[in-house]
């Protein structure tokens, strides 16, 4: 399935649900870098902790991605991999797209 283009009906259902589940994992950043923040550690080390996070969760596909059909499959699997999304997230999508994830993400 990867390197071949979805179906329209899975790339209208990815384009529908990515925000929702961008919006669910920026979230579970937040509620995460709060606890870094209410930490006991020295406030220049829960800085520098911080600081580091928000480079690395920057990159992510649940906080930003590229958004194109070609990509839709690779951005599905870094989602799963990320967590910002499971399997049951899936639902509602084609057989073939949700085997071949499944197939992948076990790899």
């Amino acid at each position: 399935m990867a390197g071949h283009m979805p179906s329209e009906s899975d790339w209208k259902l990815f384009r529908k649900r990515l925000p929702e589940w961008q919006e669910r994992c920026v979230q579970s950043l937040l509620n995460e870098y709060a606890a870094i923040i209410a930490a006991a550690d020295d406030p220049s080390a829960r800085f520098w902790k911080l600081e580091k996070r928000l480079k690395r969760d920057v990159r992510r596909v649940g906080v930003q991605t590229k958004m194109s059909r070609s990509s839709m499959h690779l951005n599905l699997l870094c989602l799963l991999h990320e967590k910002a999304i499971t399997m049951s997230d899936l639902d509602g999508f084609s057989k073939e797209l949700v085997a071949s994830l499944a197939e992948n993400i076990n790899d």
